[in-house]
Order: C-alpha cells, then structure tokens, then sequence
C-alpha cells in the first residue's frame, strides 16, 4: 500500500537533510510559518515539479500598461552553478484561467539563491487575458519548475556577482 504524498515528501525531507545538498528547494525567509509546500513531481516521468502559491491573490483582467501581477510561491531553489531552474507555466493556465507568463518562462540563476534582497524567494509573474479578475487560492498550483544544465561560450568573461533579487541580473 503506497503511503500519502505527504509523508513520503517528509521522508525524502529528512534524507535529503542527511546527505549533501546539490538541487533542490527550500522555504524562503519570511515564510517559515505559513505551510509552505515544497515543490514535488507527480509521476516518475514528470520533467517538473509542481509549484504551488503560498497566499491568496487577486490577478486583475489585463489592461494596456498593467504590470504583471507576481504570485508568491515562498520557496528558493539551490543548484549547481552550471545549472538554472526554468519557470513554465501549467498547460492548463492559460485556457481555463487566463493566465500567462508575463516572460514566457522564468529562469531562476544558481546565484539567485540567498540573495540579500529576498532570499532567492521564487515568483510568478502573470498577466490575466480573461475579462473577469483570476482569484488564485493558497495551495493552488501555478506553474512547474525544471532544473536544466546550461553551456557557455569558449571565449566567456562573465565576472560579475548577484547583489539583488527579483530582475536583479542586470543590476551588479
């Protein structure tokens, strides 16, 4: 008899506490106390896992000059340094909510991790092409994340070091 979700995601918890960390999410600063739900995969086959909003919110039906309305996950990702966790949104999004990333995926950089401004915490930023406002309920799943390795050039300089949060990459 398989055991609930639940129990099984605190055992692999408490393993995962055991050994070395090399991917993986943790609760973001701030958020401690708010029944957080770290990210799991549904099935073996699954290429993301599945991240839930840790508040309720209201994302408005989208005017000309709106800014994109980010949900609040209260989670970081920690990875390897040549890796980057992309952001997608569910398929079901956008034709039963409305909803689509304002930035067709995220990415979410090593180094954003632990950040100074906000901890490397995790947001999505939607924007809501229903006419009507989307009302998006604490535990809701709203997007997946999937952890990728990613290639630089012979010839790459970068040297720079993340000094901020969200849409911070530019800013070192």
């Amino acid at each position: 008899m398989a055991m609930p979700i639940n129990v099984e995601v605190r055992c692999l918890i408490e393993r995962r506490k055991e050994m070395e960390k090399i991917r993986g999410f943790e609760v973001a600063k701030g958020f401690e106390n708010v029944g957080v739900c770290l990210p799991v995969r549904k099935t073996k086959a699954s290429a993301g896992y599945d991240i839930e909003a840790v508040e309720d919110c209201i994302i408005p039906s989208f005017k000309k000059g709106d800014k994109p309305t980010l949900v609040k996950t209260g989670i970081k990702a920690y990875m390897p340094s040549d890796e980057v966790l992309i952001l997608a949104n569910r398929s079901s999004n956008p034709g039963k909510k409305g909803l689509i990333l304002a930035n067709s995926i995220g990415v979410i950089d090593s180094d954003y991790y632990g950040n100074p401004d906000n901890d490397g915490h995790i947001m999505f930023a939607f924007y809501n092409i229903k006419e009507e406002d989307i009302e998006i309920k604490k535990g809701d799943a709203i997007g997946q994340g999937i952890f990728q390795k990613y290639l630089v050039t012979d010839d790459d300089i970068a040297t720079g070091e993340r000094m901020g949060g969200f849409g911070s990459t530019s800013k070192n």
